[in-house]
């Protein structure tokens, strides 16, 4: 199995690549979430593992801009697990169309359920009660950009003072 994980700290990076590293696996790791698309374009992953945080783009953001690039063809889809620094941040994952999060601090057993699930099309995800109403995504891979009028949006002018 082939991972990118996207972090800029070191000790998730030897968390991560402990627990899931084996004989047929391998890592590629982006130290900035700008770079992310560009990574996947070269080579694309088996599972995605992306921190909450990542240089000057979260994981939310680089989800969601993987999401829209999916919906335009423009890339494989690509499975995403994403780790959470708390559990109010789990919102932030719902919505970004991640097939799975864990809640930090991590360890190798939950690392390895999550990274199987999520790479085996199934879900993963922690701190969402079990009768939890289910949530949109904020990208909507259903929507064709043509369907979309756009001249029925409206411009407010809001005074800042």
């Amino acid at each position: 199995m082939h991972i990118l994980l996207a972090t800029d700290a070191d000790w998730i990076v030897d968390q991560v690549t402990n627990a899931l590293g084996g004989d047929d696996d391998s890592f590629t790791v982006c130290r900035e979430g700008r770079v992310v698309t560009q990574q996947i374009e070269e080579r694309t992953p088996d599972l995605a593992i992306f921190d909450l945080q990542i240089g000057s783009m979260g994981g939310m953001a680089v989800t969601m801009a993987l999401r829209l690039d999916e919906s335009a063809d423009l890339l494989a889809h690509v499975p995403v697990l994403m780790l959470l620094d708390r559990v109010a941040d789990v919102h932030l994952a719902r919505r970004s169309g991640a097939e799975g999060w864990l809640i930090k601090p991590l360890d190798s057993l939950r690392l390895k359920r999550a990274a199987k699930a999520v790479a085996g099309g199934d879900s993963y995800t922690e701190g969402v009660p079990v009768d939890a109403v289910p949530v949109e995504p904020m990208v909507d891979l259903g929507v064709d950009a043509s369907d979309v009028d756009v001249e029925s949006s409206e411009e407010e002018t809001v005074d800042a003072g």
